[in-house]
């Protein structure tokens, strides 16, 4: 086994997976170490769960209980027949090997479940109905939610897109790139600042790995329910042209892309009229009039003339995706992806117009999307303020979506009112995605706060004062985006305690004025800013410090991982019971079930407890 550079720089910083997960590819940084340990039969954890068959025998998985280390071993039919089944494997008996647990044996890993059973749903898959309905679960800073959407799938019976982040802005897309110091950065304007990217600090493929064995070591694939891995936002165009093969390669796993075009679109680079073929063209008016929309030609001419260089280049990654993951994987299941076009982070409100001819283009190029998500106003973790108007926006988007077969993606989904949930399910007929992130990082905070662990008090406190500083700095920034975004986030805070909101008189009357609040994960200013804390060398909130890839940065992330098991607790409540609230609200899980299930996760005493009844 060839040891990557990424594994090398871990293992030099004592940066090990039980306490920094899926940074690497790889979920087994030191093999010679753990091959010793599986000979000796000591220090392993042995996750009964996760044992599952192929072919060549029965599986199960290994953890070094120290390191984080974990290796796969298959008790083979017969003797001899386990040898060579995955890469450097190690005998452990006449009809028993080992293998670490690499990306590469990974990838062999899925096509050798998906050929002995084309419906396993131990890796991500687009099957069930994925691509009709589901809710996407992200998270902007550690992996600890899972547990908890491996139990709110079993107990709410939905598959749900169970690992969704946005690459490269949140995942790191090229480990070694990340080494190298070739990140790019991303701008973020209500910090007055660029973030390098894969601000959380784990790499696209660590994820999919990592998120393939939690749901083994819960036996979460006991359940049958097949669930995806959303690789969101993928950029398209602009600048991201000459990554984009490795934007590929890091998504392999992925079993469900959205492409983003905006990237393409910033340029405003129109293509010319002569660029389009009439054919293409002529099909596109039949397919949209047949979609009971009529299209004044000036406007349909702009419309095509200042998409087609991004469609294009959505052609030319899709069809990159496609051949990437026929050329890894042997079966159709393991094959299939599904799709997503994100039209949402163009400027102002998307017309049922645009949706269609955007829907039109995609299926006449042969890439038919399953979800559309159009722009409705949503502002990222606050409720839409008025239902009767947010019903006819999606009444009159749902009226082309259905016409293409396609569901509603609704993005910036955390946060929104029950009643908002309440619209967007009825007027589709629970035809929809909801993309959930921010709330999972302030749900970590309510844990934190709730828990009575002295070093989870001692986090919390870090953390708020860290969400304080940066409100603070933000307020009287000269940046004019970053003060006001800072200001409103500040006054909502202070007006929502009651107290004078008109405090910018100076810094010093801002800063006694928030000291004065009691701190809580409810202020507005601890949701906005919390994501940027988890990577941020020593925790400091100077704009320097934010998205550090340096081992100082891996430090800070490690305190989040080292929270006690109250607070897991906690935390996995929290996210479960929020899970269980989108579903019952936007109609994909029926309330009685919903009851059922909130009433089963206020009943756990301990976390063992609820993590034994994923698989039941």
């Amino acid at each position: 086994m060839t040891s990557r550079p990424i594994n090398r720089f871990l293992l030099e910083h004592g940066i090990r997976l039980s306490r920094n997960p899926c940074i690497s590819p790889d979920c087994c940084l030191d093999w010679p170490a753990l091959a010793a340990k599986l000979r000796a039969g000591v220090g392993l954890q042995r996750w009964v769960k996760s044992r599952f068959a192929t072919a060549a025998g029965t599986w199960m998985l290994l953890e070094d209980e120290e390191t984080g280390d974990c290796a796969w071993q298959l008790e083979a039919q017969t003797a001899g027949r386990g040898a060579g089944v995955l890469a450097d494997g190690v005998a452990l008996g006449a009809a028993a090997a080992a293998y670490p647990a690499t990306w590469e044996n990974l990838l062999r890993l899925k096509n050798l479940v998906q050929e002995h059973d084309p419906d396993s749903t131990i890796f991500p898959t687009a099957g069930g109905t994925l691509g009709r309905g589901t809710l996407g679960v992200g998270a902007r800073f550690t992996t600890l939610h899972w547990p908890a959407v491996e139990w709110a799938m079993s107990a709410l019976e939905l598959g749900v897109t169970a690992n969704q982040n946005s690459i490269p802005r949140e995942l790191v897309y090229d480990i070694d790139a990340m080494l190298g110091g070739r990140l790019d950065t991303v701008p973020f304007p209500f910090i007055g600042t660029s973030v390098p990217e894969g601000h959380q600090g784990q790499s696209v493929e660590g994820m999919s790995h990592g998120c393939v064995l939690s749901k083994l070591k819960t036996g979460f694939h006991h359940r049958r329910l097949a669930w995806s891995f959303n690789a969101d936002h993928q950029p398209i165009g602009g600048k991201f042209d000459a990554r984009e093969d490795a934007l590929v390669r890091g998504c392999l796993l992925a079993s469900y892309i959205t492409f983003d075009l905006s990237p393409e679109l910033a340029l405003n680079r129109p293509a010319p009229p002569a660029d389009l073929d009439p054919a293409l063209v002529a099909r596109l008016r039949t397919r949209v009039a047949a979609a009971g929309l009529t299209l004044q030609d000036a406007a349909l001419a702009a419309l095509l003339c200042a998409v087609w260089p991004a469609v294009r280049k959505m052609k030319q990654r899709d069809e990159k995706y496609a051949a990437a993951r026929a050329q890894a994987f042997t079966t159709e299941t393991g094959r299939r992806y599904l799709r997503e076009l994100s039209i949402d982070e163009l400027p102002g409100l998307t017309t049922p117009e645009t949706t269609a001819v955007m829907l039109a283009l995609c299926e006449l190029l042969g890439m038919p999307v399953n979800f559309i998500a159009p722009a409705f106003g949503f502002q990222k973790n606050m409720p839409y303020p008025d239902n009767a108007g947010l019903r006819t926006l999606i009444e009159q988007q749902w009226a082309v979506a259905r016409q293409f077969g396609a569901s509603i993606g609704f993005h910036s989904g955390s946060g929104k009112s029950a009643e908002n949930y309440r619209v967007m399910g009825e007027v589709t007929g629970s035809r929809l995605e909801i993309k959930t992130s921010g709330r999972y990082t302030y749900e970590m905070g309510v844990a934190l706060y709730h828990s009575r662990n002295a070093a989870d008090q001692a986090l919390w406190r870090d953390w708020y004062r860290f969400t304080l500083d940066m409100a603070l700095a933000g307020a009287f920034s000269t940046d004019a985006t970053e003060q006001k975004m800072a200001r409103i986030f500040v006054a909502d805070a202070l007006a929502k305690a009651g107290k004078n909101a008109d405090v910018f008189a100076s810094a010093a009357v801002c800063r006694a004025a928030l000291e004065a609040l009691p701190p809580g994960p409810d202020h507005m200013f601890f949701f906005e800013y919390n994501f940027l804390y988890v990577l941020a060398a020593g925790g400091r909130p100077e704009k320097a410090a934010l998205g550090d890839h340096s081992p100082a940065g891996y430090a800070q992330r490690a305190r989040f991982y080292a929270i006690s098991p109250e607070a897991r607790l906690n935390y996995v409540r929290g996210v479960a019971g929020y899970l269980i609230f989108l579903a019952e609200n936007t109609g994909l899980v029926p309330s009685a079930r919903c009851g059922a299930a909130r009433k089963l996760l206020d009943r756990y005493a301990n976390l063992g407890d609820l993590l034994n009844e994923i698989s039941r």
